[in-house]
């Protein structure tokens, strides 16, 4: 095959196709093809071979091998060349100390060294073999050598592509969690900013009331003093007068002096009424909205078991014998809040204890009763669960919640004009998550306290009390 490097070219045109050595003995058969005597001799001799040309596959006469001596000068010409150009390029495939080409390859001294060379004392008694040989040896050793690097690499590129996911999980979980904060600590702002409005406000209200009250009393006191000095001023006039002009309506004067009597005035507590406290807790702000919740046993999956107080629900050993209307849940054992929220903000608290399973949140009033449904904000419902020992908000797909401290009491916060309800560890005091959507009509509690599983989840869920100071936007 010609090269674009004329030495190259020659080399290929001086070298025997069948040994691919340069020429011993050239000779030219009838195709015009050329070969070394010796080379095409020998793979003629082969029995199974047909007397042909190896390289055109012509056939040919055995005998008609006809010498080509120009060839063989032009051979001895391209070897002088080589080495010129070799000994120009300052490469190796030239014996510095011979001037011969390197031919062999000494593997105990892992060098390359020429026909002269090996016959020498130093290289007479190692294993020397042709170097082109050593070449595909050690090429084939290097190319097994490339399937466990490759390999390795592979490994190596993998685990770079699973630290990288890691890092942007852990970016992405971070920013989340950034996000969270400020989300929480923004809620938080907005209901402390309410509430110093509203105790302000009636803080306002009560200094007005007092204030009215305490300067009706000196109004009062006023009033009451200016007729006591006019009395005095009166009597103190009389007694200055005549004899004749002091007995006139001396009476009267007396009996009206004897008759005064000072009103006290009402009194007025000067100590604040309410109780001005600062709530510097999430959870403490939200239970200004806290609402009472019941369930309502129309509902109720036949399956479950309501407390006569409405206020605690468990799975039961029996499936009751109860009428299928169609507010009730026939597939899942669900149980609704009795109370429907089509705005402003509700807060409620549900004791969940020790149990291995359940499920809290807010759902439609318009969910399906009957029948399968997924659990997901698109089906209107925004829940959150516990199963397996995990926690996971049912998103889609459900976002699993990195829980430290177990919670015994779940808090449910409803925002509906915001978009959110949320959810809230009052164990540890920590927000566990938040979903974030647009309502429409009426929302309810939901419950749901997980199949018996033996006596790990038997125990109720429980609504628990509502705190004294509830009272906020609970607007319908």
């Amino acid at each position: 095959m010609a090269t674009d490097n004329p030495v190259e070219s020659l080399q290929e045109e001086a070298t025997c196709p069948i040994c691919l050595e340069y020429f011993k003995d050239p000779v030219i058969i009838d195709c015009g093809h050329n070969f070394c005597r010796a080379c095409i001799t020998q793979c003629w001799e082969r029995p199974d071979t047909d007397i042909s040309c190896p390289q055109c596959r012509e056939t040919v006469q055995q005998g008609n091998l006809r010498p080509i001596r120009r060839l063989a000068n032009v051979v001895e010409i391209v070897k002088r060349l080589s080495l010129q150009v070799a000994k120009g390029a300052g490469e190796e495939r030239v014996c510095g100390e011979h001037q011969e080409t390197l031919k062999l390859f000494c593997e105990e001294d892992q060098t390359s060294v020429c026909v002269v060379c090996h016959l020498s004392r130093d290289h007479r008694d190692l294993r020397v073999i042709p170097i082109k040989e050593a070449a595909q040896e050690y090429k084939e050793k290097l190319q097994g050598a490339l399937g466990p690097l490759r390999k390795e690499l592979e490994e190596a590129l993998a685990l770079t592509s699973k630290e990288e996911k890691k890092t942007t999980e852990w970016q992405s979980k971070v920013k989340n969690k950034r996000e969270m904060i400020a989300g929480e600590f923004n809620k938080l702002h907005t209901l402390l900013e309410e509430e110093e409005q509203l105790l302000l406000q009636s803080l306002k209200e009560e200094e007005r009331e007092t204030l009215q009250r305490l300067r009706e009393n000196v109004t009062k006191l006023s009033q009451q003093s200016s007729s006591l000095q006019q009395l005095i001023t009166e009597i103190e006039e009389k007694c200055q007068q005549s004899v004749v002009e002091l007995l006139k309506d001396v009476k009267s004067t007396l009996n009206r002096s004897e008759n005064v009597k000072l009103q006290e005035p009402e009194a007025v507590s000067t100590d604040l009424k309410n109780v001005y406290k600062i709530s510097l807790d999430m959870r403490e702000a939200l239970q200004r909205f806290g609402v009472d919740v019941t369930l309502d046993p129309d509902t109720a999956h036949p399956n479950l078991v309501l407390s006569e107080d409405q206020k605690r629900v468990r799975y039961g050993d029996t499936r009751q014998d109860l009428p299928d209307n169609p507010e009730r849940f026939d597939r899942y054992a669900i149980v609704l809040g009795a109370e429907g929220f089509a705005g402003g903000r509700r807060y409620w608290e549900v004791e969940v204890g020790d149990k291995t399973g359940w499920d809290l949140g807010v759902c439609r009033e318009s969910l399906s009763r009957k029948g399968e449904f997924a659990y997901a904000p698109g089906n209107g419902c925004w829940v959150m669960w516990l199963r397996e020992g995990g926690y996971q908000a049912l998103t889609s797909p459900p976002t699993s919640l990195p829980v430290s401290v177990r919670p015994s009491r779940v808090g449910i916060f409803l925002d509906y004009e915001a978009g959110e309800v949320s959810f809230y560890n009052v164990t540890d005091r920590s927000h566990l998550f938040t979903f974030t959507d647009t309502f429409s009509g009426t929302l309810h509690p939901y419950f749901y306290p997980g199949h018996k599983a033996g006596a790990t989840n038997a125990a109720p869920l429980i609504i628990c009390p509502v705190p004294a100071q509830a009272g906020g936007n609970l607007s319908p």
